[in-house]
């Protein structure tokens, strides 16, 4: 994927900023984008560190069981990681998720959003809920950056979108 555009930043991205564009395989390898998916409606980025973790399968198993909620408010709720689209599509097998899930294997994403953790070369633990500005581009409605092993409150994220 070309991503080559993204920078790095050292913190994570605030709200109301517009959201880096970029293009990434999911677990299928088809190509997913951010550009044609908030043209849609919101979507949620839910960065996680590793696939077959206790919490992430916690808060992936929370998006799917939620899928209905999610897509009945027009949103696209995505996870990110740095795994493998193979690592990813195991995964989501194997637990039945029935969301999409994003191989950010070089990292240029998680490191674009400030949501990189560099002491395991992984994405962070973080929830980014990006929205329409007047031009049509993401614009970043909602960040919560969280600490490794703490999930997400998902009803504060059903809220924002």
């Amino acid at each position: 994927m070309a991503n080559e555009h993204l920078q790095p930043r050292s913190s994570p991205i605030a709200v109301g900023e517009s959201a880096p564009d970029f293009t990434l395989t999911d677990q299928n390898k088809g190509e997913w984008s951010l550009a044609e998916h908030v043209k849609k409606g919101d979507v949620v980025l839910c960065f996680y560190p590793l696939a077959f973790t206790s919490v992430c399968s916690t808060e992936m198993r929370c998006v799917s069981d939620d899928f209905s909620k999610w897509s009945g408010k027009g949103s696209t709720v995505v996870g990110v990681s740095c795994d493998s689209f193979a690592a990813n599509k195991a995964w989501a097998e194997k637990e039945g998720y029935k969301h999409t899930l994003l191989s950010d294997i070089h990292r240029s994403v998680c490191k674009a959003y400030g949501l990189y953790w560099p002491e395991l070369n992984v994405a962070n633990r973080g929830t980014v809920v990006i929205g329409k500005d007047a031009s049509g581009k993401g614009k970043v409605k909602f960040v919560q950056a969280r600490q490794p092993g703490n999930a997400m409150k998902w009803e504060d994220v059903l809220a924002m979108v």
